[in-house]
């Protein structure tokens, strides 16, 4: 796969990416968070570029793909005849990854019951193919990704408390494009151009009112969903100057309402919203009882978005 590096200008990025700098160059497990799309593979990418083990394999499994009955051979490999139709030694990703890093995304759909086998594997080092009475040791970082709420899905009996935290040692969550500020421009004018040239063809332009639907729009599906569109820009619209109607966006519900359909009116006088932030939050944690997730889920946020603002404004919960 070819690595796309994440661009942005945002704090909210260059804080994650600082973050991840520092993170490189140690042998610990790292935790990706974020919303499908905001580029979980690609930090995790980075991380592996940056770190000592840079010249060694990486290593990419999608958990959820992972076919139930053949899991724990797929991820630490089997030896011949340990089943029928295993007619070869088979390393697994495990093993595929030495002396590099194994990438598990979706970690939260992992089935529950390899996690044990995981946990162990991170606690000791060392993998067990099946149908091999010994262990072997494992020289592979283990990053971990999911757009999933872990702490929650562990409260209900779905993903191993012991395993997240082990996994948990250092998080790092990607922002929603939709939190970014001017990073959909910045991240637009970069893929017209790199999918012009791919394609070889001229990249379409974009009008000021293009510019600013792509700043009203939620992008619920973040950067993946914007360098699709651009995609289908390129393709059917070469080197043509394209307005909103173009790019089959839904206005932004803000752009629409009447004062009196606002959920928040401005005061004149204007406010602090730092107070603003805080009383929410307050409210938040008071309605669900002390229960984060539930409390993130009023907000809109993630749950480690949560907790991060809960520390800034000293909230003791």
């Amino acid at each position: 796969m070819q690595e796309r590096p994440l661009l942005g200008e945002s704090p909210e990025l260059q804080a994650v990416l600082r973050a991840a700098q520092l993170v490189a160059k140690a042998d610990c497990p790292v935790l990706v968070l974020g919303e499908s799309g905001t580029g979980k593979e690609e930090l995790a990418r980075m991380l592996h570029r940056l770190s000592p083990r840079a010249d060694g394999p990486f290593i990419a499994v999608n958990c959820g793909a992972l076919p139930s009955e053949l899991a724990e051979s797929e991820l630490f490999g089997h030896r011949r005849g340990a089943f029928t139709g295993a007619d070869r030694d088979h390393p697994g990703f495990v093993g595929a990854a030495e002396g590099g890093t194994l990438f598990l995304d979706e970690i939260g759909d992992l089935p529950l019951s390899l996690q044990p086998k995981l946990l162990r594997f991170l606690e000791s080092g060392e993998r067990q193919p099946l149908g091999d009475a010994h262990s072997r040791s494992a020289n592979v970082r283990v990053l971990a990704a999911t757009h999933r709420d872990l702490h929650e899905a562990s409260d209900q009996g779905h993903f191993r408390r012991d395993l997240f935290y082990r996994l948990h040692v250092v998080p790092l969550e990607l922002p929603p494009l939709r939190l970014r500020g001017r990073d959909a421009l910045l991240l637009a004018d970069h893929f017209l151009k790199e999918l012009a040239d791919n394609y070889q063809t001229d990249p379409p332009r974009l009008n000021p009112q293009a510019r600013r639907a792509l700043l009203e729009h939620r992008w619920p599906g973040n950067v993946r969903e914007l360098r699709h569109l651009c995609e289908r820009l390129v393709l059917l619209l070469p080197g043509q100057f394209l307005g909103p109607e173009n790019l089959g966006l839904k206005a932004a519900p803000w752009s629409r309402k009447g004062p009196e359909d606002r959920l928040v009116q401005l005061p004149a006088q204007g406010l602090e919203f730092e107070a603003l932030e805080h009383d929410l939050l307050r409210q938040a944690m008071v309605q669900a009882r002390g229960c984060k997730a539930q409390a993130a889920r009023l907000l809109g946020l993630s749950r480690n978005t949560l907790l991060y603002r809960l520390k800034k404004h000293a909230i003791d919960c």
